[in-house]
């Protein structure tokens, strides 16, 4: 790796932290589009490129969630019986989506999941519908339902779950900081199942790139890693001192950059355009 493609991967790795403290997002959906980018640039197989974006982003996660999560836990906004019922689910579908139907679906299809499930997260967040007063979360069986299908939604794209887990808490009446470090939590089960499924998947493709564990690309996840875990506490930090209003608006319009982009990797793939 030279030095232009290490001073990318360390700034994006630091907006990637950033964003992660910040909306609790596991920092997944913002790694991805850019990865994909930066591994086509370096010549990665086009086949795999957006696995390989994928998968590393969601490696990624288990480093910053960690970091993430200890300024939010500090700040007592993370809802711990929360991420417990969640974490059962979560495991089991991330390792579904990881270990079995990621390496089944082309660069096309990833892209393209990526692109309608980001955008209707987006959507949601900014419409800020308000739910019911009197709904609450489902009971430990519903919510780990839930938890289910974020883990495998979070498999295919390669995002920590914030996507969907953030939306879906408020929507039941948790406190959106409380929803953001709740969701920081849940980075960490989703990219551990996750990661697993995509080591194991990769393995058994032939002729991979030199450099990879699996599907994951590790020069790039070690400077990710390092980087994006020094500038999750500053994001977190700041998420506790923004109103609730402008935190939902910067996550809307970051998941819908985020979507049009892939919407243009899938088209590509497709031979739309």
């Amino acid at each position: 790796m030279d030095w232009s493609f290490f001073l990318a991967y360390a700034f994006l790795g630091s907006m990637a932290g950033f964003a992660a403290g910040l909306l609790g997002i596991g920092g997944g959906m913002l790694l991805v589009p850019f990865l994909t980018a930066l591994f086509s640039a370096q010549g990665m197989p086009i086949e795999i490129v957006v696995h390989a974006a994928i998968a590393t982003s969601m490696a990624s996660i288990l480093f910053t969630s960690i970091s993430s999560v200890y300024s939010h836990h500090r700040k007592k906004e993370v809802r711990w019986d929360l991420v417990f019922s969640f974490s059962p689910g979560i495991v089991l579908g991330g390792l579904l989506a990881g270990g079995a139907v990621f390496a089944v679906l082309k660069t096309g299809w990833l892209a393209l999941v990526f692109t309608v499930f980001v955008g209707y997260s987006a959507i949601q967040m900014m419409i800020d519908r308000k739910p019911k007063p009197d709904r609450r979360m489902p009971g430990p069986l519903g919510t780990g339902l839930v938890g289910g299908g974020i883990g495998f939604l979070s498999g295919l794209v390669g995002a920590g779950g914030g996507f969907a887990s953030v939306p879906f808490m408020v929507w039941c009446n948790v406190a959106v900081h409380q929803a953001v470090g709740t969701s920081a939590a849940l980075g960490f089960p989703v990219a551990l199942a996750n990661t697993a499924g995509y080591v194991w998947s990769g393995m058994h493709v032939a002729d991979l790139p030199k450099d990879m564990l699996g599907y994951v690309y590790w020069p790039a996840l070690l400077v990710l890693a390092v980087f994006s875990t020094a500038m999750a506490p500053f994001g977190a930090q700041l998420a506790s001192r923004l109103p609730v209003g402008i935190l939902k608006r910067l996550f809307s319009f970051l998941l819908f950059g985020l979507s049009a982009y892939m919407l243009y990797k899938a088209a590509r793939a497709f031979g739309w355009i």
